[in-house]
């Protein structure tokens, strides 16, 4: 059955989400998405991906700061909607809001809940080197992804992964889990299942304070940050006084001091074990391979990365 929706998400991941409910032959009635912002060399506005996506079919966009002015919540109810979804969208949504469509709100998380409930699931969960992941449907509530569960897809985490690699499978399996869930909610076979109050963490989001890589950390510690940063924002180091994001690396083995180089192919020392730089990007610059950036940079052994 063609059903009535608004959907409501802003970055790349809902991208595959979006395309899969109009495949399903549902009416997307009308598109919510964060508002342009400055982007590139020159500033100037850009939509997010959702946004572009939309407009280019056809498709209503709107982009409200808010969603508290009750004219707006106004404006939502008109839209007369059988459901809301919502993929990483990035706006609290009040209870107006959720309470408006006939069958409720559903939220796509990019996360194995209650674990890393919030902003950055993906990159929180290789920080902290878990070995799976997934997504999940669930119902929303007013809680920050607080709802029941009404479906999930799981995915290891592998060594190599990076919160890139990990977005793409994810955004994949979360398409397929939400056209399937959906069609179970319109026939009222979709069973919710509360979650649990233990084990919950919250994935904050990344500031830039947190992006430094510290080379006293053990070399574990600073592959899953490094992975879990990349591609953006990246985490980073300085060299001779430039900046340099460091895109991938895997565990090595040696022993200095913190930072300090132990070969001349960017196997770096760390508070314990050693870490070997495989993609960098200097400041300003295009990624690069480690060959690549060491022939325009030598880090001979014994150089020090701060």
């Amino acid at each position: 059955m063609t059903l009535r929706l608004t959907f409501m998400g802003s970055p790349a991941f809902a991208l595959a989400p979006l395309q899969a409910l109009i495949a399903a032959g549902h009416e997307i009635v009308c598109v919510y998405s964060q508002p342009p912002r400055p982007a590139g060399r020159g500033k100037q506005e850009r939509p997010t991906p959702v946004h572009a996506f939309a407009a280019e079919r056809g498709i209503e966009v709107r982009t409200p700061k808010s969603l508290k002015r009750a004219e707006e919540q106004e404006r939502f109810a008109a839209l007369q909607l059988n459901a809301a979804i919502v993929v990483a969208y990035g706006l609290i949504l009040p209870k107006p809001i959720l309470d408006a469509p006939r069958l409720g709100a559903f939220n796509l998380h990019g996360s194995l809940l209650p674990r890393w409930r919030g902003a950055a699931p993906i990159q929180r969960a290789i920080m902290a080197g878990d070995r799976i992941t997934g997504v999940q449907v669930m119902r929303m509530e007013e809680g920050l992804d607080t709802g029941p569960v009404l479906a999930s897809a799981t995915t290891p985490i592998d060594f190599d992964d990076t919160s890139s690699t990990v977005h793409d499978r994810l955004s994949a399996l979360g398409a397929a889990l939400l056209a399937e869930t959906l069609a179970k909610v319109e026939r009222g076979e979709a069973a919710e299942t509360p979650q649990s109050q233990e084990g919950v963490t919250y994935a904050h989001k990344i500031i830039p304070a947190e992006t430094r890589i510290d080379w006293s950390r053990p070399a574990r510690e600073i592959d899953c940050m490094i992975r879990g940063l990349a591609p953006s924002p990246g985490a980073w180091f300085e060299l001779g006084g430039a900046r340099v994001k460091a895109l991938h690396a895997r565990l090595g083995q040696g022993q200095a001091a913190p930072g300090e180089a132990l070969d001349d192919g960017l196997l770096i020392a760390c508070g314990e074990g050693a870490v070997r730089l495989l993609r960098v990007q200097r400041e300003g610059k295009a990624p690069m391979d480690a060959g690549a950036f060491l022939r325009g940079q030598p880090v001979p052994a014994g150089a020090r990365l701060d």
